[in-house]
């Protein structure tokens, strides 16, 4: 039955003959099991019915109409072969959250939400990365199957009927809560609800779409990364987008980037998903929020104003209700221990434990007589025969830790009582079974508190605990060092005659201590005295009216809450007979609970939801049990208030079994307060209590309000009984003072009684707020004088003064001022038609505080069968049935593989541990969907530009205010004395030939390779002679006139420099290149064409192997091959030399050109006049000291900028000696650089951030090495980071730091600031003060606003002087809209004006507007000398200091911010994507490097990650909190990639305009992206 819209009727299905009705049941068993795929059960479920099939078809009809009211099929009563002995897979949670109505309610919700059809786009994940899902997980899933709507008993009404009536429709009801979840068809899980047949809406073409793509080969990425295996970036790549040149106005370039992304249509799959992200983002959000608060008097974020119509409490004021007086019995003893030695002497033989076998068979059963000569034979132990008799181990009072299995209740009720005989106080606590266990360091920090020293255990228990090799007991995580005894019988000494344990009567002194694990996974010790000990089992008995000599089967865990207070306390004191009944049983049968009442007529049973639920699972395994004997079956978890559903499920399944009625007995615990409340065994005949039917939005405000309005958002809860006899109890606020609630509000339930716990164990400022609470009234006057304990349960006292729990404190979630209960969103979760992607059990729903208020996280256990799709389906339906219950957004939902949630000892999900792993990004998620643009709804309102205030008014401004102009200047070039002869020659080709006469064998240059050995040198002679053969070589070979462009493509080294020079002195242009990667041609070849093409270059100068490479087949894969300009090799020259050399006739003349790709991904070519180059040499000398005795170091790349000049030019000019090293060298060897520079004794060297990221990785771990080498860093006295960016501070102090131990002085290390205007406008130098770091406020910071703050100030920034400004050159700080100067410490844009400033831009545009805006403009107001500026677009500000400069003034220090056209304006603010990347950076230790940028107001993050690709799903949420929490921005989409994948150009710059091109046209191959909603 492929379509199963054809659903058997019910009468059909009676018709069915027993057998194949049996077959169905067992059928339906093993899918809600999980123990079949949906797929295997349609299919197994077509083939028994297929020979009914006629009269199937002929009830369709009927059955479309009647669904809502039918019952579901009957099953037949025949006992079909059983499969309920397999373990189960649910876990401690299972089905306490079953209710129909409710998932009537989410089925309704979801139905609201099918006429948006909104489509969500479904995250993109690579193949590999999630081995879990199988290769079937490809096959489209069967969209038209329905699952049959097996649990909607419609409507309250339909509900009590149904238990009203007889076993038959019990039977049915059972059937429907084994099927698991309720939905409507499987079809309605495509998000857009259409008709239910056939695959429906938008969203089901998307991934019908995509998911092809994602099967086929992936996309061809080559373009922008290496394509070798390693994981290296490549370092050198740059790469521009296809033809966009410096020359377009600065607006355009962008909005034509927009259209074709790298020329691949912007309609591709990801920009689809994109789109459709946009299109759900624009549905409307929650109501808006009105009011403002101001944070930090800077940045205004919302806070929600109450609403207007939210309810409010309306009743009087509360008055504490008693509970009836405790009775008075005459024979009641003074101790329990009291009562233990009474009943063991008098009544030995007597039956008080009965222990279980894995079987669920009785194996031992202690009597009381044994009970008490063993407890003494341990007593007498521990105080005597622990240590010597001077010296014992343990004194009365001490603590000990009692360590026994849930299996084993004999051997741990024997070492409870043997403590109390003994007098010292036991802690139980859960076995250990790892190093690390869930919450085990927690329990460890308990050990440690309480002072425990020794461990009581079995023997079997010890054998089983973790060994070291040689042993011994493995210390675990966080606890103290235990010694462990042994409390088996064999080991223990008879205490002779004359010894009698020490029994006063109970008094405040501790007894016990019993282990709680709150809500952040801290875990205290309640401390319980012997009087409350006592009080407590007499108030139980009294409320249970135990009797001598009952039965009562215990199936909680005995060694705390209610399973230890009834199943061991209680018992005693009336001498009742306890059968334990340990979870591992109830594993493998789940029925044996039921089978021991009616094998022993049992009077009371202990349960919680669970075993009901799993008795009724396995019902049909034993017909003829009965419960009638039961008085009392109280339910401990009666306080969750979906109980309700499986308790009225149980008894009418169970009623026809002998179960009363009356018996179902609710009680409410809380470790602090012990029993709050239980309901006492009815009358029989006597009407039920009543139900109260709560709003869940009233609930949300803390008020009680009985639904009306909207049945889909209602709770049902049961009543817990009323007050404990001599109990005292009130309600008051769960926050804030202790102030009594109103009589419909909600609030923290607190008792006052003897019979609670003390204190929290050694935590006295926790207990006063716990235990000694006295509640006050809404005036503020104290309630009376007696203290209330805080129960830690949420509820109200209805009519009748019955106790009504709605929750408890640690599963409360507050989001904007509302309360939710996760015990309730759980609920709705699991409504959700749930059985093929996650397992019922395993829900974690807890809240995390991001931005200002708690975002509520649901995790879940995916089934390993199930398909991206169908989780995908299901995690958008939970998120939408959540909207619309609860009226609250999920911030995130994850699913993770079967089986790894945190687990407590049974079974159940440790939560705080699970948020731990989320928090820390260890839970390792395979599916995970992020609300963040649904929730957060307290962003700041985005900044509204003000109309900008005029130049003048600013200027006026500064002036009022005393503030300076913010300008700055080097010192004067003229001033400077020159050498005569460097004076008179105006251009460098004359400097090289006067050099070659005056000097010529003085050696310019060493080049090294990457041993340390030096390859090649060239004396101003040799340079000379070379320059001249290459400048012949030009003009026989190339024909060349002078001006003609010449493309160089060089390896760095002496041949790139002997090719610059024949260039000039053939009078031709030089344009150096650098050359392509002969690995990657694909990705480095077409910038090498678009700069020969731009700079129309008339021939290009290379060597042989690079000329085969430009022709070879690789190349014409990439490009034109056949259209190169002249290629000539320099390898062999001729020997001639040109009759006369070139000389301009003018300064101003051009020189050569620069091409570089910034990091927007423009490429820009500027031209540079001989003057300039001049003037450029001249100021470095200056700055840097430069003498033809001095040497320098460069570890640069020599094609463009800075690195370039000094490269190439310097040493001509200044004469000094340049060691060269190619950056490429250090990837073979790290130590080069370093190396290089102490062999030569170097004092200042030149490198790249590439390069000192390199040293810094590569060398980290390596320091010790480079001193048995013997290198030592003492000589440098400048070490210049060249580059055209923001200071990276973090890079340079932790270099400095790192070889601060091979003597590298911390002030050593400083950087330059250059643009494409103007190369080098600072450069630190060796005079002057060294450069100053200030810290600045980030917020302001986006407002284009500096606000100076102190260190360690939240959201600050430190910034650090890009060095001293040249000489020559000056600076002014202008506002980029106004042109007009701003003031001292104001943001604007950095102007520039110097002799050695590039004339303009080389472009194929004769763009003339440009030119003079970016090269010759004025500004706007208040510069009297009309002085020509150059625009560097960098944003920055100048600040005066303290500190005096070269020339004697104060120093005025210019900081660099970042470049203008890489901000982000997002909000109306302006972000910098370095701040927003730092930030990413810190959050995962497996973030590699990561890069953003925006897409139509998306703002991407692309991280590389590092780790394994299982960690690639933990860094969305943690990459979307860290943005929203410094930055105040939501992501919009998370791209994980592989590292090397963030393009990176020669000066270690990230291209992220490049990767944005890359990932819209789908070139990443991400391992995962994430589209936040």
């Amino acid at each position: 039955m492929a379509e199963r819209g054809l659903e058997p009727s019910p009468a059909a299905v009676a018709a069915l003959p027993p057998e194949v009705r049996a077959q169905l049941a067992e059928l339906e068993l093993e899918l809600s099991e999980g123990d079949i795929t949906q797929k295997g059960y349609e299919k197994k479920r077509s083939k028994l019915l297929s020979p009914y099939s006629p009269q199937t078809q002929e009830t369709d009809s009927t059955v479309q109409k009647d669904r809502n009211q039918t019952p579901a099929p009957t099953t037949a009563q025949t006992s079909a072969p059983s499969k309920y002995h397999r373990t189960r897979s649910g876990g401690a949670r299972d089905e306490r959250y079953r209710s129909d109505i409710h998932t009537e309610a989410v089925q309704a919700a979801l139905a609201k939400h099918k006429e948006q059809k909104m489509a969500l786009p479904m995250p993109t994940k690579r193949r590999s990365t999630f081995v879990q899902s199988p290769a079937d997980a490809c096959t489209p899933p069967d969209t038209s199957s329905a699952s049959e709507d097996e649990g909607s008993l419609r409507r309250q009404a339909a509900l009590s009927a149904a238990l009203q009536q007889s076993l038959q429709n019990a039977e049915s009801w059972i059937n429907r809560s084994i099927q698991g979840s309720s939905t409507s068809s499987s079809a309605s899980s495509t998000l857009s609800h259409g008709e239910v047949k056939g695959t429906s809406g938008s969203l089901a073409d998307v991934f019908a779409s995509t998911r092809i793509e994602n099967v086929s080969a992936p996309p061809d990425v080559t373009a922008t990364t290496s394509s070798s295996a390693s994981s290296l970036r490549p370092a050198n790549i740059d790469l521009p987008p296809s033809g966009i040149v410096k020359g377009m106005h600065k607006g355009s370039n962008r909005s034509s980037l927009m259209d074709t992304a790298d020329g691949v249509p912007v309609n591709s799959r990801v920009s689809t998903k994109i789109q459709q992200l946009l299109n759900t983002l624009k549905r409307p959000k929650r109501p808006p929020l009105k009011e403002f608060f101001v944070d930090d008097s800077e940045e205004i974020v919302e806070v929600p104003q109450p609403d207007p119509n939210q309810p409010k409490p309306e009743g009087r004021q509360v008055t504490p209700v008693k509970g009836e007086p405790l009775g008075v019995i005459c024979n009641w003893p003074p101790a329990l221990e009291s009562a233990l030695q009474r009943w063991g002497s008098t009544q030995a033989k007597c039956p008080c434990l009965t222990g279980l076998d894995v079987t669920g068979k009785p194996v031992y059963t202690l009597t009381y007589g044994k009970l008490w000569s063993r407890s003494l034979k341990l007593a007498y132990t521990l105080l005597n025969k622990l240590g010597t008799r001077n010296e014992p181990v343990l004194k009365p009072g001490d603590r000990v830790a009692l360590v026994y299995p849930n299996n084993d209740p004999v051997m741990f009720m024997v070492a409870f009582y043997g403590c109390l005989l003994a007098e010292v106080i036991p802690v139980p606590i859960e076995v250990p079974l790892t190093r690390k266990d869930a919450g085990g360091q927690q329990i460890g920090f308990l050990l440690g508190s309480c002072g425990i020293a020794l461990a009581l255990t079995s023997e079997i228990c010890l054998k089983g605990l973790p060994k070291t090799q040689n042993g011994e007991i493995v210390q675990f995580k966080g606890w103290p060092r235990l010694k462990w005894v042994v409390t088996d019988s064999k080991y223990l000494s008879k205490p002779p005659k004359d010894w009698q344990p020490h029994i006063s009567p109970a008094g405040t002194e501790p007894a016990y201590i019993e282990y709680k694990t709150s809500k952040e996974g801290s875990v205290m010790g309640v401390t319980v005295s012997r009087l409350a000990m006592l009080s407590h089992c007499q108030a139980l008995s009294q409320a249970c009216s135990y009797s001598e000599g009952e039965t009562v089967v215990n199936v909680l865990d005995f060694k705390k809450d209610a399973g230890l207070w009834h199943g061991m306390f209680a018992n005693v004191m009336n001498k009742m007979h306890t059968i334990s009944v340990p979870y591992s049983v109830m594993k493998t049968c789940p029925l044996s609970w039921v089978q021991r009442v009616h094998a022993h007529k049992a009077k009371v049973a202990l349960v919680k939801c669970r075993d009901l639920h799993w008795a009724m699972m396995a019902h049909r395994d034993q017909r003829d049990v009965s419960l009638s004997s039961l008085r009392m079956l109280i339910v401990t978890d009666g306080a969750n208030p979906w109980s309700v559903s499986s308790c009225d499920a149980f008894l009418s399944l169970f009623q026809s079994h002998g179960l009363k009625p009356e018996a179902i007995c609710p009680c409410a615990t809380s470790a602090e307060a012990m029993t709050v409340a239980i309901r006492r065994p009815g009358v029989p005949g006597a009407p039920l209590p009543g139900r109260a039917i709560l709003s869940m939005n009233g609930l949300s405000y803390g008020v009680i309000r009985v639904n009306t309005e909207d049945k889909n958002s209602a709770l049902t809860v049961q009543d817990v009984g009323h007050v404990m006899p001599g109990g005292m109890m009130c309600i008051v606020k769960p926050d804030g003072l202790p102030q009594l609630c109103r009589t419909d509000e909600i609030g923290e339930i607190c008792v006052s009684s003897r019979t609670g716990g003390m204190m929290y164990f050694g935590l006295a400022g926790v207990t006063k707020n716990t235990f000694e609470v006295i509640p006050v009234t809404s005036s503020g006057s104290p309630v009376g004088d007696v203290p209330f304990i805080r129960s830690g349960l949420l509820g109200f006292v209805g009519p009748g003064s019955l106790v009504f729990v709605v929750g408890k404190m640690d599963g409360l979630l507050t989001v904007s001022g509302r309360r939710h209960n996760a015990d309730d969103i759980v609920a709705t979760g699991l409504a959700v038609e749930s059985i093929k992607t996650v397992y019922r059990g395993r829900i974690a729903v807890f809240s995390v505080s991001v931005f200002y208020d708690e975002r509520i996280v649901v995790v879940a256990e995916q089934r390993p069968d199930a398909s991206e799709e169908d989780s995908f389906q299901w995690m958008s339906r939970v998120l939408q049935a959540i909207d619309s219950i609860h009226q609250v957004g999920v911030y995130c939902l994850a699913l993770v593989p079967a089986n790894t949630l945190p687990k407590t000892p049974l079974g159940g999900i440790h939560i705080s541990q699970t948020k731990q792993l989320f928090l820390e990004g260890s839970l390792h998620p395979c599916n995970i969907l992020m609300c963040p643009h649904t929730c957060v709804t307290n962003l700041p309102k985005p900044r509204q530009k003000q109309p900008g205030v005029g130049p003048a008014s600013v200027m006026v401004g500064n002036l009022v205010a005393g503030k300076r102009i913010a300008q700055a200047a080097g010192r004067d070039l003229g001033q400077a004395e020159e050498n005569d002869l460097v004076r008179k020659h105006q251009f460098l080709a004359e400097v090289l030939q006067w050099r070659a006469q005056a000097t010529p064998d003085h050696v310019l240059f060493v080049l090294l390779n990457a041993k340390g050995t030096t390859v090649c040198t060239a004396s101003c002679l040799q340079l000379h002679k070379r320059a001249e053969r290459i400048a012949a070589m030009l003009s026989d070979k190339g024909h060349l006139n002078a001006g003609d462009n010449v493309v160089l493509l060089y390896p760095p080294g002496i041949e790139l420099i002997a090719a610059f020079y024949g260039c000039l002195y053939a009078g031709c242009i030089p344009v150096t290149v650098r050359p392509p990667h002969a690995q990657n041609l694909a990705a480095t070849l077409p910038t090498v064409r678009m700069i020969v093409d731009v700079s129309k270059a008339a021939c290009i100068l290379t060597t042989q192997t690079l000329v085969r490479l430009l022709k070879s087949r690789e190349a014409a894969a990439a490009v034109d091959v056949k259209t190169w300009p002249t290629l000539i090799d320099t390898d062999d020259l001729p020997r001639k030399r040109l009759p006369q050399l070139y000389k301009p006739p003018t300064p101003e003349m051009l020189a050569y050109l620069d091409f570089s790709v910034s990091t927007t991904g423009m490429l820009t070519g500027v031209k540079m006049s001989h003057a300039a180059v001049n003037a450029l040499c001249r100021a470095v000398k200056l700055q840097c000291e430069l003498y033809s005795s001095r040497q320098i170091a460069i570890c640069l790349d020599p094609y463009c900028g800075l690195g370039f000049a000094l490269w190439c030019l310097c040493s001509v000019y200044s004469g000094h000696q340049s060691v060269l090293i190619p950056p490429v060298e250090l990837e073979n060897n790290v130590f080069l650089w370093l190396a290089t520079v102490n062999q030569y004794k170097i004092r200042d060297t030149f490198c790249s951030y590439s390069v000192m990221e390199l040293c810094t990785r590569g060398l980290g771990n390596q320091v010790e090495v480079l001193k048995t080498r013997g290198i030592n860093l003492s000589c440098i006295r400048t070490c210049v980071v060249v580059a055209e960016e923001r200071p990276r501070i973090a890079l340079q102090q932790s270099f400095s730091k790192l070889f601060k131990d091979i003597g590298l002085s911390p002030r050593a290390v400083s950087t330059t600031f250059g643009s494409r205007v103007n190369v080098a406008i600072c450069l630190q130098g060796t005079s002057g003060p060294d450069p100053t770091t200030v810290y600045v406020d980030l917020k302001s910071l986006r407002h284009d606003r500096v606000r100076l703050v102190e260190r360690g100030a939240p959201q600050s920034l430190l910034l650090s002087e890009s060095g001293k400004i040249l000489p020559g050159v000056k600076v002014v700080i202008v506002n980029p809209e106004t042109k007009g100067p701003v003031g001292d410490s104001h943001l604007g844009e950095i102007w520039v004006n110097s002799p050695h400033t590039a004339s303009g831009y080389y472009t194929i545009y004769d763009s003339e507007t440009l030119q003079a805006d970016h090269f010759n403009t004025r500004l706007s107001f208040g510069d009297a000398a009309q002085t020509l500026w150059a625009r560097t677009g960098y944003l920055g500000f100048v600040r005066r200091t303290e500190l005096t400069a070269a020339t004697g003034e104060r120093h005025d220090a210019l900081y660099v911010v970042g470049a203008l056209d890489e901000t982000l304006e997002l909000r109306g603010l302006r972000y910098h994507p370095i701040d927003i990347e730092t930030s990413v950076s810190r959050v995962h230790r497996s973030i590699a490097e990561c890069a953003v940028f925006t897409w139509t107001n998306l703002l991407v993050v692309v991280v590389e990650l590092c780790g394994s690709e299982q960690e690639a799903l933990d860094l969305v949420p943690l990459v979307t909190n860290v943005v929203l929490e410094e930055h105040y921005l939501i992501v919009g989409v998370v791209v994980v990639v592989d590292p090397g994948v963030v393009p990176i150009n020669s000066r270690g710059e990230k291209q992220r305009m490049h990767l944005r091109d890359s990932f819209l046209a789908d070139q990443l191959d991400p391992i995962y992206v994430a589209y936040n909603m």
